[in-house]
């Protein structure tokens, strides 16, 4: 018998299907935009009957959650599983503008301020400001990670992934579905000063996640989180905590979860100054302490 024989041919199937599944998830992801937008569109055109409108548009922010959820899975099964290719960092960028940048600002213009006398011509423009600055991170990331920073040494590549540069856009859109999923009434069902002062907030909330995924701020990625984290006594309490809360609650559970990863990257940049604020008080105290009696 030859050395060879009773060797098992390379299952090339297995190697395609892992590839075709971080795939399937980003057209997932593709179907979940648009699936936002035709509902986003048909709860516009609903708002004079607001139960079917607020249907519509809870749909539409749930479909928004999903694709943050599905968007989250691809490319850490691509990882996993060793399938990450080009074909498929294109493919999530492009389902990540649609789903996360033209869908949400849809939503946020016929949900909100795009009913709201004074505002709509105004909320159109906010609208493709989100847009453009969600399509601007996009590049960045894509940029940024094809072109890692170098080591002090200048012989290695060094990229830090625990975080992000801005605000990813995902948690972006999440945000505005996890407001509409909590409060699915459009603001043409509220009395029209009710409205107006909502329609304003939502103009400087949309505005706000704008700046902030061009800014520089640094985000959790949270990729050091998985079957092989070193702190699974910390991680599968957290994780459990909530899925029960977004199974008792998911209104509330999902909108603390979007508002603190949003706050969250200001907050790091607040503590990060007042750190380094208290550091020098902190090297004189140490210095007069440890200097001589009498000196």
């Amino acid at each position: 018998m030859s050395d060879h024989e009773g060797e098992r041919p390379p299952r090339q199937g297995i190697r395609r299907g892992i590839y075709l599944v971080p795939s399937a998830l980003t057209i997932g992801n593709i179907l979940c935009g648009f699936y936002a937008v035709i509902n986003a569109a048909k709860g516009y055109q609903a708002l004079s009957d607001p139960a079917r409108a607020a249907e519509l548009f809870e749909n539409a922010g749930l479909a928004i959650g999903y694709a943050v959820l599905l968007d989250g899975l691809d490319g850490r099964i691509a990882r996993m599983t060793k399938a990450t290719s080009e074909f498929g960092v294109e493919l999530d960028s492009i389902a990540d503008v649609l789903t996360f940048g033209i869908a949400p600002a849809v939503l946020a213009y016929t949900w909100g301020y795009g009913s709201t006398p004074g505002l709509d011509r105004m909320g159109w423009g906010v609208s493709f400001f989100f847009l453009v600055c969600g399509a601007l991170r996009l590049a960045r990331f894509n940029v940024l990670a094809r072109a890692p920073r170098f080591a002090a040494t200048g012989t290695t590549p060094k990229l830090d992934k625990r975080f992000f540069v801005g605000l990813p856009i995902p948690p972006a859109a999440g945000l505005l579905g996890a407001i509409i999923h909590f409060s699915p009434s459009p603001l043409a069902a509220y009395a029209p000063g009710e409205a107006r002062l909502y329609g304003w907030a939502l103009l400087l909330l949309i505005v706000a996640l704008a700046v902030l995924m061009v800014s520089t701020l640094r985000y959790t990625s949270f990729k050091s989180v998985g079957p092989r984290s070193n702190r699974p006594f910390i991680v599968i309490p957290l994780l459990a905590l909530l899925a029960a809360g977004i199974w008792f609650s998911s209104q509330w559970a999902l909108l603390l979860l979007a508002v603190a990863y949003v706050a969250h990257g200001p907050a790091l940049k607040l503590w990060g100054l007042a750190r380094r604020g208290r550091r020098p008080w902190a090297a004189e105290e140490e210095a007069s302490r440890r200097a001589p009696a009498g000196s």
